[in-house]
């Protein structure tokens, strides 16, 4: 377990973990493992680190509202190109900080709540999906306090 579980930040795998079990939250150890091309035991250890440092709350994957106030939150909206939405939704979903995915109508199709522990979190996480084949255009704007 990290030496400080506050300051403990998922990897790759992990976030991919995380993502696997928003979609499937009793999936197996094996099935995870499958999925990701890992050992169980690797999984298995990711999940027990993930419990410990209180990133992961339960198997539906309950992410501690305590830890809010600390993060980065935001909304993005986003143009997708032709008949590639429901691509581009099975890609944002496999990023643990989009917390919710809505369809929308207008100007832009899709609008993603995402929360980040810190701005350069936040910036990864806005290339990557600026990045994503079927993503037109975005506009995102940041949380700054609740009302």
């Amino acid at each position: 377990m990290p030496d400080n579980p506050a300051k403990f930040m998922p990897d790759e795998l992990d976030r991919q973990i995380i993502a696997h079990l928003r979609q499937d939250g009793r999936a197996s150890l094996s099935k995870i493992a499958t999925a990701m091309g890992v050992a169980r035991g690797t999984v298995q250890n990711r999940l027990d680190r993930l419990l410990e440092t209180g990133t992961i709350l339960g198997f539906t994957v309950r992410v501690r509202e305590d830890r809010d106030d600390l993060n980065v939150r935001a909304v993005m909206m986003v143009e997708v190109t032709g008949k590639s939405t429901t691509q581009v939704i099975r890609r944002l979903r496999g990023f643990p900080e989009i917390r919710a995915l809505h369809t929308t109508n207008g100007n832009w199709d899709l609008i993603a709540e995402i929360c980040t522990s810190s701005l350069a979190d936040f910036d990864r996480v806005l290339r990557e999906i600026r990045t994503i084949d079927g993503v037109e255009n975005s506009e995102t704007s940041l949380l700054l306090s609740s009302v």
